[in-house]
């Protein structure tokens, strides 16, 4: 089969996306744009993408994947995973969906779910969401008789919006151990953990002692 990897420049998953790369093997290529599909493709991967791909792209591939860490169609939209921990959820569903021009609704091929133990920050977080979105990809590879037919989804759906750097405000009038779970999702560069107190802002930064 052949097959491409499709993600956005300067997000999250880059890193990992090479990964998924390799795994695959046979001549498996890694975009960065959909402008860059001028070939067919009988899977392209569409991970952490963040451009709208137009009808007349998705048309050019047999199927155009796209994973999402909710149980579709509930909690479509950004940062679903991180929606959840904030929820005090660590059972985080997956799903694997047909890429459509509307928003997260296309029909489903695999649904899995991430077992977190509860006290994972954000990069362990991110590298667990990676892997297992690898795993999902490779299981559709290798099981792809079994699962190239999607079915559509069912359900009440509902959405997340997007998370900005303000949604990493503390608050002073509750414990640490309340606001554990935005300590655990907060970025300590791009979205640090902030409070404000008296017109003054201040920072904090949370590693984890792994001694």
């Amino acid at each position: 089969m052949k097959i491409g990897v499709l993600t956005s420049p300067g997000q999250w998953f880059v890193k990992y996306a090479q990964t998924l790369v390799t795994a695959i093997g046979n001549d498996t290529k890694l975009l960065f744009d959909h402008k860059e599909l001028s070939e067919s493709f009988d899977i392209l991967f569409i991970l952490s993408y963040h451009k709208i791909i137009p009808e007349s792209y998705l048309k050019k591939n047999r199927h155009n994947i796209v994973v999402h860490a909710s149980d579709l169609p509930k909690g479509k939209g950004w940062a679903p995973m991180f929606w959840q921990i904030l929820e005090g959820k660590n059972e985080i569903p997956f799903t694997m969906f047909e890429a459509s021009t509307g928003i997260d609704n296309g029909d489903i091929y695999l649904k899995k779910v991430l077992h977190l133990n509860g006290y994972e920050l954000n990069n362990e977080l991110r590298k667990k969401q990676a892997n297992f979105i690898i795993e999902m990809c490779l299981d559709f590879i290798k099981n792809y008789d079994n699962l190239k037919i999607p079915t559509p989804q069912k359900g009440v759906e509902s959405f997340y919006p997007k998370r900005t750097p303000k949604n990493s405000q503390l608050n002073l009038d509750k414990t640490i151990r309340e606001q554990f779970n935005l300590l655990r999702i907060v970025d300590n560069e791009e979205y640090p953990a902030f409070f404000e107190i008296d017109g003054h802002k201040y920072y904090l930064k949370i590693e984890k002692d792994d001694s």
